[in-house]
């Protein structure tokens, strides 16, 4: 019997792709991590808050709009402050030529607040007077998730690469080990791939790396008056030369240490001579955060989610409640898609989810699998599969991934996908990347799934 279409075989082809990714310093960054602390506040008193909360900032103003309805009470002014200051902008002058100003304080920032509830037109065609499960989605709209088995967990190693060297750029710069760097700063990653005949992509080698990154004046500043606090031996900042050069040793190198590819070796691997690195190539970084860019929430989607792989339907995720389902319901396609994968039912898969305003159960579901699906199953019965073992109505969303929990700050920097799944003071944090062991599938036919589907309760989650 010939083979199915998707599974003819292909050329092999090399080719280049890259992705980006920015630390919690960067000015759209800042804005998503006050949306969520905002959000976390009024879930931490009331799990069934209605939040939508947007940042702006720009110099040394950070304002918070939005829609909320919640029994909290929110010192919004503490909110902001606290999040300035975790992520480490404790000064701010207003002159361009100042080496001292970071760019925003927690201390003096100005703090606007332009909160409105949430429209009872929504509210009334949403929530109010339904069971949980028949809670409806929050507004229309198209969500994906995505995975590959190319590493460890799932993720294109050309995001994974960059979003944990942003990571570990903030990481030497609290711990002390490279002081003089500021909280803002960007990564982009290109790497060298091989698609092969069936549909799956490998790493080859690591082709770039741009690293700019905030820092405090070369060979003048103080670590006394840099960091707040400091009280050890003094210390100068060193060269723009030497500086460059510690962050491709303690940063880059450190974290191509820590990334797992799928032959169980580290991506450190793939790097080398052949490697072209680009440390800070316009010259410095001295002024950032919102006194360099303005900020505002929603506006780093693709560095959130899978890097430009796969695809997205457009939705911001922080500031969002669960019944937002351009959250959470992207949570659930990763989930779905991840499941698929680590089971060995697909090497790549991409989910898309589409729902309408007040209605419970998704409009459509979609799975890619690129050709890649394993033994004797098509794209079909892997939706089939998907379709039997996810319920992705946005209550049941809320209940499987324990979504009204107080626990979205930590999401909203260095990628929400690829984040390892933890119990922390009683809360799942993560929990869509704990993948459902659906593998019983990848023996069976497609007439063996049609029939365990038809057996299913599956109606009662999906339209037919």
């Amino acid at each position: 019997m010939a083979e199915p279409a998707q599974k003819k075989a292909r050329m092999e082809r090399t080719f280049l792709f890259s992705s980006e990714s920015v630390n919690e310093g960067h000015p759209d960054k800042i804005c998503d991590q006050v949306s969520d602390a905002v959000l976390d506040t009024c879930l931490a008193t009331d799990p069934k808050s209605k939040v939508a909360c947007e940042t702006a900032t720009k110099d040394n103003m950070v304002m918070v709009a939005g829609e909320i309805t919640t029994q909290a009470k929110i010192d919004y002014e503490k909110v902001v402050r606290g999040v300035v200051a975790k992520i480490g902008f404790d000064s701010f002058v207003d002159d361009l030529s100042s080496v001292d100003s970071k760019g925003l304080s927690d201390k003096t920032c100005e703090v606007i607040v332009r909160i409105n509830k949430q429209s009872p037109d929504i509210a009334g065609g949403v929530h109010v007077g339904k069971d949980e499960m028949d809670v409806g989605a929050g507004d229309q709209g198209i969500m994906f998730g995505y995975a590959t088995d190319e590493t460890e967990d799932c993720m294109p190693l050309t995001h994974s690469m960059a979003t944990r060297l942003g990571k570990v750029l903030t990481d030497v710069r609290k711990n002390g080990k490279l002081w003089w760097l500021r909280p803002d700063g960007k990564t982009q990653v290109t790497i060298e791939y091989l698609q092969k005949a069936d549909g799956s992509v490998e790493p080859q080698k690591i082709h770039t790396v741009v690293i700019s990154t905030q820092h405090a004046e070369p060979l003048k500043a103080k670590r006394s008056k840099e960091c707040a606090g400091y009280t050890g031996a003094e210390m100068t900042a060193p060269s723009m030369e030497d500086m460059n050069k510690a962050i491709v040793e303690d940063v880059v190198k450190e974290t191509l240490k820590s990334i797992t590819l799928k032959n169980g070796k580290t991506a450190l691997t793939l790097f080398g001579d052949h490697t072209h690195l680009h440390i800070n190539p316009s010259g410095k970084f001295i002024i950032g955060g919102p006194q360099g860019d303005a900020g505002l929430t929603g506006r780093k989607i693709i560095i959130d989610t899978y890097g430009g792989w796969g695809a997205h339907g457009g939705g911001a995720f922080s500031g969002k409640d669960p019944t937002k389902v351009d959250r959470s319901a992207a949570y659930i396609c990763r989930q779905m898609a991840k499941s698929i994968v680590k089971s060995g039912l697909c090497k790549r898969a991409l989910v898309q989810l589409s729902y309408a305003i007040g209605v419970a159960k998704p409009l459509s579901l979609f799975v890619e699998t690129y050709g890649t699906e394993q033994g004797a199953l098509n794209p079909v019965d892997v939706t089939n599969v998907v379709k039997m073992a996810f319920d992705c109505r946005p209550g049941a969303i809320a209940v499987s991934l324990a979504l009204r929990e107080p626990k979205y700050q930590e999401t909203a920097a260095y990628c929400h996908f690829g984040r390892t799944p933890e119990t922390k003071n009683g809360m799942k944090f993560f929990e869509w990347e704990n993948a459902k062991d659906l593998s019983k599938y990848k023996s069976m036919s497609s007439a063996q799934v049609e029939a365990e589907l038809k057996a299913s309760n599956y109606l009662t989650k999906w339209v037919d």
